[in-house]
């Protein structure tokens, strides 16, 4: 074997209409981590796809152990040693944990399939990486982090020597991301090399041996992680400097309340109880507190996608019953899911449709669809937005993360919002898209209309928010105005219940 395990040699790729790939070359050594970092649109996954055999490139070429390879699929990536964890999760829901590790190639006694040899080989696999999933129980029923997890068992079970790790932290806690670090260092031990995709500075240089970069579809360059900072890499990932991570806030939100919410209950005895708060015109009100402190849950009541048992909803003084999105919508509330992949986007679907989806109805006449309406207001919203796409028919799964939270954004905005609620909205974003998000945000509000928002990251639930509401096990903890709001204080309150 020669220095690297892999050699990726000037690939181009290129899709009707953009060029996702311009000549990048990428070299990643044995037994090592290394990180491959860009803007979202950068070409990063799109680079992994063709190691993988998802895509395959239109020039270039793949060594691999110092011989030249033509994938032209995924099984022929796996049978030569590459797997990969994607960063959205298909699993088979409705088939347990182990038939989803083991698919393609179950043991088999005969003609029948091992179970028995199935559920050892499972828990082995899992007592290998210190996983405490019950092999038998459908995939369905985990949750996000631990089918995270059984997807990076999966990969293990491969005897990869390259693994690609795309945005393997996205749904994982804290606790979680260094049980993943530790099966990280076990790997590297073994001689497996690691490409790892993220976001997230702090992660990267924590992780990685070395680091590449990549922009508009070009490689910047190839560092050890020792020699670059947090804002080294902003810098040569957007191409400029971004001193301030978040636009200059100009704008002082009024005193008028337009929402109001009084004594609310779920009927889910560990949901949300006992919540108040109010929402004033021109505010954006942050929502902080751990995983499992019933954000999410809250704000999906309130967009009538959850029951509601007790307590009240006001809007601009009047009270009202929100049984239904229908009922939300009346009443100018608007819902960005924290899940775009699983609850927002429809892939398959133009960014168009994606667009008008919500507000369809407003271009019909005599229950016929005004393709000329649509189209305009489609390209309005997305104009406004900076959305960055080829064309109207392009498919939703081709932008980027970014560009398809923008495109949310738009659909909402086209129903005429006065309250967004925005969960989660710069998740797995880069940071020169999420700066465009904030200013969107800022635009908003000072339009006069008010955000809800919930944040798992810190820096912008502290960055954003004129006020922050905490949450800890389903209830109000506190309630802190911009100037009070600090990491230390928004931690105490978060865990205030916790025993």
């Amino acid at each position: 074997m020669g220095e690297y395990v892999l050699e990726m040699k000037n690939i181009t790729k290129v899709f009707p209409g953009v060029k996702a790939l311009d000549n990048v070359s990428l070299n990643v050594r044995p037994g090592s981590v290394h990180a491959l970092m860009g803007e979202n649109g950068a070409g990063k996954s799109t680079l992994m796809k063709c190691l993988f055999g998802i895509y395959q490139e239109d020039d270039g070429e793949i060594v691999l152990d110092g011989k030249k390879e033509n994938i032209t699929s995924s099984k022929q990536a796996l049978d030569l040693g590459v797997s990969m964890i994607h960063q959205e999760l298909h699993p088979i829901r409705f088939r347990p944990v182990m038939e989803n590790i083991w698919l393609g190639r179950f043991p088999m006694r005969g003609i029948a399939v091992d179970r028995r040899a199935m559920i050892r080989k499972t828990r082995d696999l899992f007592k290998e990486i210190d996983l405490d999933v019950n092999p038998e129980v459908l995939a369905g029923s985990l949750s996000a982090s631990n089918l995270q997890l059984v997807e990076i068992a999966k990969a293990v079970s491969y005897n990869s020597k390259i693994i690609i790790m795309d945005e393997p932290t996205s749904s994982l806690t804290d606790n979680e991301t260094e049980h993943l670090f530790k099966i990280i260092r076990q790997l590297k031990d073994k001689g497996c090399a690691i490409i790892y995709i993220s976001h997230k500075m702090e992660e990267i240089l924590k992780i990685a041996d070395e680091v590449t970069i990549m922009r508009d579809g070009q490689g910047v360059g190839t560092w050890p992680s020792t020699e670059l900072t947090t804002d080294l890499i902003i810098s040569r990932m957007v191409g400029r400097d971004m001193t301030n991570r978040f636009p200059p806030r100009t704008h002082t939100p009024g005193e008028e309340v337009v929402f109001k919410v009084s004594d609310l209950c779920s009927p889910l005895p560990k949901s949300f109880q006992h919540v108040s708060f109010e929402l004033h015109r021109g505010e954006i009100l942050g929502i902080g507190g751990l995983v499992g402190a019933q954000r999410t849950e809250l704000v999906e009541a309130l967009f009538g996608l959850r029951a509601i048992e007790s307590g009240t909803v006001e809007k601009d003084g009047q009270e009202f019953r929100v049984k239904s999105v229908s009922d939300a919508k009346k009443h100018g509330i608007a819902l960005l899911t924290e899940e775009r992949r699983a609850t927002g986007v429809f892939g398959i679907l133009s960014v168009l449709d994606n667009t008008v989806i919500a507000s369809q109805k407003d271009y019909a006449k005599s229950g016929v669809l005004q393709q000329g309406r649509r189209q305009k207001a489609a390209k309005e919203a997305n104009q406004q937005l900076n959305v960055k796409t080829p064309t109207l028919e392009t498919l939703m799964q081709n932008l980027s993360g970014g560009n398809q939270q923008k495109v949310l954004i738009a659909r909402w905005l086209l129903t005429h919002p006065d309250i967004l609620i925005l969960d989660e909205p710069t998740r797995g974003i880069d940071v020169g898209a999420k700066y465009e998000i904030y200013t969107i945000m800022l635009d908003l509000i000072r339009q006069g209309k008010s955000i809800i928002m919930i944040s798992s990251e810190m820096p912008e639930l502290l960055g954003m928010s004129d006020r922050v509401m905490v949450m800890c096990e389903g209830r109000v903890s506190g309630m802190l105005n911009r100037d009070e709001a600090n990491q230390i204080e928004v931690m105490r309150l978060a865990t205030k219940f916790v025993q």
